[in-house]
């Protein structure tokens, strides 16, 4: 791992916090939510104030992640925002934070100028004893405060200075005065500067979870359908498949219109991703046979040397790339071929990012598509690998991934989705609703 930290591709981005200042109020807000405090003279946090070094220190990772379900955190600094999340137990996490800083970013920036924001992801479920426990979690808010309860406080004064301003002979109310100039102290003029925080919540998500080997959850109105990486996970969903069901995923997917082909996208270079696609098998098959690859010349000249001897998906690939180039007919892949999830990519909509995750586990030689959308999964297959291909890829992330994230991540999968709601349904999987489809391939 230690090569993945030396390029930036592991534990980068994190919020160093060295400033005697901010360890105070590092510890104040640690002491407010955990009970605990950290003696490290610097360390480094993520989005939501999480410290690998504190944890190692504390002897738990999971500090402001109690049970892994309801996350804390700790804001220092509104440019956490920049920040990975580490440890993500749920795929709505980091969005939500994300999206909590940019909708305050303001008041966030004036609230940590004097003090540490503290909070956290409430989602009204504290442990998960089975995995239908997951679908009571249907509204996720974030709630925050700085450790002196500016925010709070603040609702109290603007209530007192209402009070005042409309009670009969509140003028006269010297307690209610005194208790005013008192809050005043602490927050300032709200009416001239108030202090208050958008509230930021996700209603009846879909999501993935770290939690029973990994679990996605895709939900619409009252139907539901769960994925699973572990085959003995069940699940009261109206449907549930294991990642070995890749018929069953591969319908689900396309009725619902989750997936287009990455060949047939607008906006993108699909034969140039297919491309790449094919590289990385190409590194896979190098590392099966222990030879070293270290430039695409060579993978192309292990590639005539394999001939037929290639891998399926990588064939698949070519197939498809001689189609798009003029050069061949259009392929038949079905959803059982190896090259099938490989030729697609996650349509547009608000479970983007989701469905390429899943892509992912379904697709996991194109390295590059793993490191973007399954951090978690990267590292623990890097850690298998033989040290060529760690090379290699490590090699390839710096090179041609760090270099340009947003571009790279627009070149591969299209605009972000959008955060605001859907417009009318239009057409007749939008009228019968994502999961219509759920009933006919039971």
């Amino acid at each position: 791992m230690k090569r993945l930290i030396e390029k930036g591709l592991m534990f980068g981005n994190l919020v160093e916090v060295s400033s005697p200042v901010l360890i105070d109020r590092y510890n104040r807000a640690l002491k407010h939510l955990t009970g605990k405090t950290t003696a490290l003279p610097d360390f480094h946090i993520d989005i939501s104030g999480y410290s690998p070094e504190v944890g190692d220190e504390l002897g738990d990772q999971l500090y402001l992640n109690p049970n892994g379900v309801n996350r804390q955190f700790i804001l220092l600094t509104t440019e956490q925002k920049r920040a990975p999340l580490l440890g993500e137990k749920f795929s709505t996490t980091r969005p939500l934070l994300r999206r909590f800083i940019d909708e305050n970013e303001p008041q966030l920036f004036a609230l940590t100028a004097q003090d540490a924001v503290a909070g956290e992801l409430d989602n009204s479920v504290f442990e998960l004893g089975s995995p239908d426990r997951l679908f009571d979690i249907r509204r996720i808010e974030v709630r925050a405060d700085t450790t002196r309860s500016h925010v709070a406080n603040a609702q109290v004064l603007a209530d007192k200075i209402t009070r005042f301003q409309t009670a009969p002979d509140a003028w006269f109310d010297d307690v209610l005065i005194a208790e005013m100039i008192a809050l005043a102290r602490e927050t300032g003029d709200v009416t001239r500067n108030p202090v208050a925080l958008s509230p930021v919540a996700a209603e009846d998500a879909s999501f993935w979870t770290a939690h029973f080997g990994g679990l996605y959850l895709f939900r619409a109105e009252d139907k539901s359908v769960v994925i699973t990486t572990d085959p003995e996970v069940t699940t009261k969903a109206d449907a549930t498949y294991h990642l070995d069901q890749r018929n069953a995923i591969a319908r689900f997917l396309d009725a619902n219109g989750l997936v287009e082909p990455i060949i047939k996208a607008r906006g993108v270079n699909g034969a140039a991703i297919l491309r790449q696609k094919m590289d990385f098998i190409l590194v896979d098959a190098a590392a099966e046979l222990g030879r070293d690859v270290r430039d695409r010349r060579q993978l192309r000249s292990l590639a005539q040397q394999l001939g037929e001897a290639l891998p399926d998906a990588y064939q698949g690939l070519a197939a498809t790339l001689r189609w798009a180039e003029g050069a061949g007919p259009w392929p038949r892949i079905p959803s059982d071929h190896p090259a099938y999830f490989y030729l697609l990519r996650a349509a547009s909509g608000p479970n983007r990012d989701m469905v390429n995750r899943l892509l992912s586990e379904l697709a996991p030689l194109d390295v590059r598509q793993l490191f973007i959308c399954h951090k978690q999964l990267f590292y623990r297959t890097y850690a298998g690998w033989p040290e060529t291909k760690k090379a290699f890829v490590a090699n390839f992330l710096e090179a041609e991934y760090q270099v340009d994230k947003a571009g790279a991540r627009a070149a591969l999968f299209g605009d972000e989705p959008a955060m605001e709601p859907a417009d009318e349904p239009e057409d007749l999987i939008d009228i019968v609703g994502p999961w219509g489809a759920v009933r006919r391939m039971r």
